[in-house]
């Protein structure tokens, strides 16, 4: 098995720089393994936490975004723990109360507002999730940007199938 940097050369850097950016390659070519390998290349300096967050179970709310937002929040928390982060780097808990449509961005920033170290994110299989779902948590991912490191993951990685910039014509 190749390290993650030559399975996916560059994404350290962007990581570095704070960027979010997008991975999508036909099934079974390693993309989790890749990115499961990253966040460990990521979380070993010890000075970020990194998770790589499965969104596939997600797909089944269908259009219901704010069940698939419950369910990609949920996904986070036991990506999270099973890395064995120190108490103040984990999520808060409960997660904040926000409307559907904003629970992603709201949690995150709360987060990211009381971790001490940046977090990074890669989102696998974030093309399961359907429609209207979809298209929300990339809005909230996108709106969070502009708040990074301090207020929201300091860099996102997506990642699929397919290559969800495409769904910006569609959406």
């Amino acid at each position: 098995m190749l390290p993650a940097e030559e399975r996916l050369p560059g994404a350290q850097a962007l990581i570095d720089e704070g960027l979010y950016f997008v991975v999508h390659a036909p099934r079974q070519t390693g993309k989790t393994t890749t990115l499961e390998a990253l966040a460990d290349t990521v979380s070993a300096a010890g000075d970020r936490v990194a998770i790589c967050v499965s969104c596939e179970t997600a797909q089944v709310a269908g259009d219901d975004y704010g069940a698939a937002e419950d369910i990609v929040l949920q996904m986070i928390r036991k990506a999270v723990h099973r890395r064995g982060y120190p108490e103040s780097w984990l999520p808060p808990t409960p997660w904040p109360q926000a409307p559907a449509g904003t629970r992603i961005n709201i949690a995150l920033s709360e987060w990211a507002g009381q971790c001490p170290v940046p977090l990074v994110l890669p989102f696998d299989e974030i093309d399961a999730m359907l429609g209207p779902s979809m298209m929300t948590m990339l809005r909230q991912l996108r709106d969070g940007f502009r708040d990074r490191p301090d207020w929201f993951p300091a860099s996102v990685v997506i990642c699929g199938l397919r290559d969800v910039r495409d769904y910006k014509l569609a959406g």
